[in-house]
């Protein structure tokens, strides 16, 4: 469940920074600047943002990645208790086989 809250958190913050951005980019518009300023200033702005959403989007890819992981691996330890069981299982129904058999 922590890892849920760790996407959705993940989510509200690119949501915030992307409310951010457009905040930023209007005031930018109507602050009175030279063209040139505004422009450069828009295309900083929008670069960071750029970088900002790559790093988050390549945290929520770890994150993804480490809880398939942990999956996996959690698949395959039930995986193996579960064959041991069934082979317990096969053995100890032969061994009541012979054992009746051996009565008489």
């Amino acid at each position: 469940m922590s890892k849920d809250n760790d996407i959705g958190t993940g989510t509200m913050l690119l949501s915030f920074l992307a409310g951010a951005a457009v905040g930023i980019g209007a005031a930018l518009l109507l602050a009175p600047k030279t063209g040139e300023e505004m422009r450069g200033k828009i295309k900083d702005l929008a670069d960071d943002a750029v970088d900002k959403i790559k790093e988050y989007a390549n945290e929520a890819q770890d994150k993804i990645r480490a809880s398939y992981e942990d999956g996996k691996e959690l698949v395959l330890e039930k995986k193996g208790i579960i064959t041991s069981a069934i082979e317990a299982g096969k053995e100890a129904m032969e061994r009541e086989k012979e054992k009746q058999k051996a009565e008489p």
